[in-house]
């Protein structure tokens, strides 16, 4: 339904939670790279846990390659937290693109300049970012929430 696409991912860890969350929800996981880890890092695999099979994903050797895969009528919202429209403010449509970049320095403005940028707001005291996992989390979720979940309708009683 949806598609999730981490720029250039540092952490392993991260990349495997979010495998893991793609897996649960039945987005499909696009890494571009080139990434800050081995593919087949073993802190990759412990964090994706046994859900590896059941992950759609694709790996794309630069972003240009990702690009060539996208169809013309292909929706990218860039998550970051340089822009201000906030990431509720958008109407997501199944089939989005939900774009992250890397944990250390976030989407380059060249992405930011060509895809609409939504931000998630931090309201508290300190942080400049969210975790790239909890971020793909709280994006994905809203997305799926704003198109019911992709999921029948629950009858009475179930």
């Amino acid at each position: 339904m949806f598609k999730v696409v981490l720029y250039q991912p540092e952490i392993p860890q991260n990349a495997g939670n979010i495998a893991r969350t793609c897996a649960a929800t039945g987005a499909e996981l696009h890494l571009i790279r080139p990434l800050g880890f081995q593919w087949n890092s073993a802190k990759l695999r412990r964090a994706g846990l046994d859900y590896w099979p059941e992950v759609d994903y694709v790996l794309h050797d630069s972003w240009g390659a990702f690009l060539e895969t996208l169809p013309s009528d292909g929706r990218i919202w860039a998550f970051s937290s340089k822009v201000s429209r906030l990431y509720t403010e958008v109407r997501y449509q199944p089939g989005d693109y939900l774009l992250f970049g890397p944990e250390s320095r976030g989407l380059p403005s060249e992405v930011l300049e060509r895809f609409p940028g939504v931000t998630i707001p931090m309201p508290g005291r300190g942080g400049r970012s969210l975790n790239l996992a909890v971020a793909v989390g709280v994006g994905l979720y809203e997305a799926l929430r704003q198109v019911g979940w992709g999921l029948p309708a629950k009858t009475e009683g179930g």
